[in-house]
């Protein structure tokens, strides 16, 4: 049964993804003041570093366990609550001394996890509820670019650009598993909490270890190799990973990149699947900045998400689109592997407007029919049932007939 619209605008409870349905999604809310300006320059700030140029952005954002609540982080070093019921800003809380980005809710809808962009490279656990940190997570020795949350217990991981992979608890401060590996990776849990996956970028590699096990060699290690980037440029820009994320069975995952596609590889056996295409990659502020020859991540690394069924995959664009990619039908290539064949491409099943400029984060909501996006402002989507009920209203009033 689809969603309906409910009366006060709150998202559907009803999380039935379909394509008629998903293809359906319009801003209902676009909040305008999701992040402050940057301050005008002062006399004599001639010639001082200017940290990115254009308008400040969204860098991150996540949904608390019910779907009830987004939390925001921006480049103003604030983040923010919202509720995703009544659709309003419920606070905005400041982080001036430490910066703030990755902002991940545990399972208690009241706190957070967030890393650092100042001061050290700690993550901090933060109490929404009363504005105090709870604990700060220390060993890192370089900035957190990755940080995730079991799915299942009070377990987190955290990747950083010291080359490390951490694993912890939020009952102890002292990090209780250390990875080292040769550049600075990206990260992500499975469904059963059991499983990670480590990004290697510049080596094109994934490895997935055994949390239990994490200490002894990867189990599967997974290679990306696209060899239709050769027939853009040669030699083919590198692939950048900038994000990764299993499917809810656990069977796929997807991994997002800074350039103008993403891939979907097999999680089991290690083959790539598809490409996702149709996208402008986010790795640059604006259009108009040229393309450099080395990828790069971009403002965010959130850039696209599997809904929670893994039907669909939604992901935004630098010209401010967000495409809708389904893959309910994706199927593992068998036989040997030829890499004189061509990658199964997918081209979006939608593309949607109205998202106000680049849509660097994208997440759906766990459990309504909603989706965030986020770049220079924020924006709730919902879907447009306006149409069915007026196909229903004429419906009824041809089985009614005149009066």
């Amino acid at each position: 049964m689809a969603p309906q619209p409910t009366p006060s605008g709150a998202p559907p409870a009803s999380l039935v993804l379909t394509p008629p349905l998903i293809t359906k999604l319009k801003p209902s809310r676009i909040f305008k003041n999701a992040v402050d300006s940057a301050p005008s320059p002062t006399p004599g700030a001639a010639g001082q570093h200017v940290p990115s140029a254009g308008p400040r952005h969204i860098t991150g954002m996540s949904f608390d366990d019910r779907g009830d609540q987004l939390i925001t982080a921006a480049e103003d070093e604030t983040f923010r609550l919202y509720s995703c019921k009544s659709g309003k800003s419920l606070k905005t809380l400041q982080s001036k001394k430490y910066g703030i980005d990755l902002p991940r809710f545990t399972h208690k809808s009241t706190a957070i996890l967030h890393a650092s962009t100042k001061e050290d490279d700690s993550i901090r656990y933060h109490s929404l509820h009363d504005n105090k940190y709870l604990s700060y997570f220390k060993g890192h020795k370089g900035r957190v670019i990755s940080l995730e949350v079991s799915p299942v217990d009070d377990g987190f991981i955290s990747a950083s650009m010291d080359k490390t992979v951490r694993l912890w608890d939020l009952r102890t401060p002292v990090c209780r598993g250390l990875l080292n590996v040769p550049v600075a990776p990206v990260i992500a849990y499975d469904a059963t909490g059991l499983v990670f996956a480590v990004g290697i970028n510049h080596y094109s590699r994934i490895l997935l270890y055994g949390l239990v096990n994490y200490d002894q060699a990867p189990f599967l290690n997974i290679t990306l190799e696209d060899p239709s980037l050769a027939l853009i440029s040669y030699p083919p820009r590198p692939i950048c990973m900038t994000s990764l994320s299993f499917s809810s069975s656990g069977k796929f995952l997807l991994v997002g990149c800074s350039g103008d596609a993403h891939y979907i590889v097999d999680a089991f056996g290690g083959r790539m699947v598809a490409k996702l295409v149709g996208h402008v990659g986010l790795e640059r502020r604006s259009m108009s900045s040229p393309i450099n020859i080395q990828p790069e991540k971009g403002s965010s690394g959130e850039e696209v998400c599997w809904t929670p069924d893994s039907k669909f995959i939604v992901g935004g664009s630098l010209n401010g689109k967000v495409c809708i990619w389904d893959v309910q039908n994706l199927q593992v290539p068998t036989g040997d592997i030829n890499l004189k064949n061509p990658l199964k491409q997918v081209n979006p099943l939608a593309v949607l407007d109205g998202h106000p400029g680049p849509s660097r984060c994208v997440q759906f909501n766990p459990r309504f029919a909603m989706m965030a996006t986020a770049g220079a402002e924020l924006a709730f989507w919902l879907p447009d049932m306006t149409a069915d009920a007026d196909e229903i209203a004429k419906d009824l009033l041809k089985k009614k007939g005149p009066a």
